[in-house]
């Protein structure tokens, strides 16, 4: 349940900023199959890539996680 929901946030906060998969893979300096899988629950990930997904977001790890907003 929790990879769906991060990948659920990766994608509500990328599409925010208006940016495909592939922007924002570039952004975070990952490959785009990766967010790909991550942003459909497929995937775990690593407190050191969630940690650039959150400064490619311009916001802290706590900030990412408050699914509220």
């Amino acid at each position: 349940m929790i990879k769906e929901q991060v990948g659920n946030r990766i994608k509500e906060l990328r599409k925010r900023l208006g940016l495909s998969q592939e922007e924002f893979a570039f952004k975070c300096e990952m490959d785009r199959t990766y967010i790909t899988s991550l942003e459909r629950g497929k995937r775990n990930v690593s407190l050191e890539n969630l940690d650039k997904i959150a400064k490619a977001f311009d916001m802290s790890l706590s900030e990412f996680f408050d699914f509220d907003n």
